[in-house]
């Protein structure tokens, strides 16, 4: 079996009853608590309006949780790059790249949110061009290279980063890939991972697998070698002890979580005209609500379905309260992760070969006692 890198995607979504500066402090002690558990990585959201996600520089985010957490890796979930000057984003990743140690992560993206692109004068049509234009002017400034180029929207003139990476030789990448083949497109020209964000019904992983194939083949006419291990797959899920109880704890936020995406993001998750969004969810397999053995069996089949990816990315959601959710992922990192990192298995055999021989060992440390009390017995009659 494949070993399953663990992380979650932090857009973050927050109901507009919640306090938001306290929503925050919930999303930066989320992260800690999942370093505790060994999530290897989580990816934190761009977003400028829309009220749910309110992470408006994932970059500050970062550098803030990196002080807080020791090992998971914090990436860029994604800096949306149509928004941004490609040198200046360039540069502070670096500085984030330097600050973290190598822990930080560089996703990019055009950008989901059209009200967002909208308030700053682009237009939807432009993002994917603009993404391009600007990641290719970001990777030659990684490699060290000097660029003078000029666009509609940047003008660089001998533009080059002052700062090397701290990661050699750059820090790791990822272009978010939904149902357009910009992403994967973008991603295999460069020879970057893949971040895969349009979700996991069967539906959702035929195009992932196409959108697979894509990148493959534009990662083997570029020169690159396109590895499975750099793609990452964004899905829904809750569990925990009883399906039962699992489907009680989402009753907290599901429905406010799909009124944000039918009323106000890009595309619903669930259709307009759907009344028990928890049964959709789970009978379209676009979200696992239920125990540890429904997720083992959940990813398992988003696996067959894909292909193979190396990282699972759960989309954090606030279905639940936040009690709740923190058992979520420490039932996730107990009793899930080691089925897809095999770190049980020696452990398994361990006890499977000590058991089968039980009875003979225990006759031996039997007769080894006995021997020793027999020694002993020997030695006072000789001494008497």
């Amino acid at each position: 079996m494949t070993y399953l890198r663990s992380g979650i995607f932090l857009a973050p979504f927050h109901a507009l009853n919640e306090n938001p500066l306290l929503s925050l402090e919930r999303d930066m002690e989320l992260l800690q608590h999942l370093d505790a558990l060994n999530y290897h990585e989580a990816w934190i959201g761009e977003h400028h309006s829309g009220g749910f996600e309110i992470i408006s520089s994932p970059e500050v985010f970062i550098a803030a949780a990196a002080e807080r957490t020791k090992h998971i890796r914090l990436g860029t979930g994604v800096v949306s790059l149509p928004y941004h000057n490609p040198f200046i984003a360039a540069d502070r990743m670096v500085q984030l790249d330097y600050q973290t140690r190598g822990r930080a992560m560089f996703g990019v993206g055009p950008g989901s949110l059209v009200h967002d692109a909208k308030k700053i004068g682009i237009a939807p049509a432009d993002q994917r061009r603009m993404m391009n234009e600007s990641l290719d002017v970001i990777m030659d400034l990684l490699a060290g290279k000097s660029v003078t180029r000029k666009t509609d929207w940047f003008d660089l003139c001998d533009a080059a980063l002052q700062l090397p990476p701290y990661t050699q030789p750059r820090m790791e990448m990822a272009v978010a890939a939904a149902r357009s083949p910009a992403g994967a497109l973008a991603a295999g020209r460069h020879g970057l991972g893949m971040l895969s964000i349009g979700g996991t019904s069967d539906d959702a992983l035929a195009h992932h697998r196409q959108n697979w194939a894509l990148y493959a083949d534009t990662c083997q006419a570029n020169g690159h070698t396109p590895d499975r291990k750099s793609w990452r797959l964004v899905t829904l899920m809750h569990i925990a002890e009883t399906r039962e109880k699992a489907r009680e704890n989402v009753r907290h936020g599901l429905d406010k979580f799909c009124d944000y995406f039918r009323d106000v993001a890009t595309f619903p998750i669930v259709p307009g005209d759907i009344t028990d969004r928890y049964q959709y969810m789970v009978d379209s397999g676009s979200a696992c609500i239920g125990t540890p053995d429904d997720a083992i069996a959940f990813i398992e089949r988003l696996q067959k379905g894909s292909g193979g990816f190396g990282v699972i990315m759960e989309l954090a959601q606030n279905w639940a309260d936040f009690a709740e959710t923190k058992r979520h992922y420490e039932l996730m990192a107990r009793y899930v992760h080691p089925h897809f990192q095999a770190s049980r298995e020696w452990r398994n055999q361990s006890y499977d070969y000590a058991r089968d021989h039980h009875d003979e060992f225990t006759g031996q440390s039997s007769a080894a006692v006995q021997a020793e009390i027999d020694r002993q017995a020997a030695q006072k009659r000789a001494a008497e």
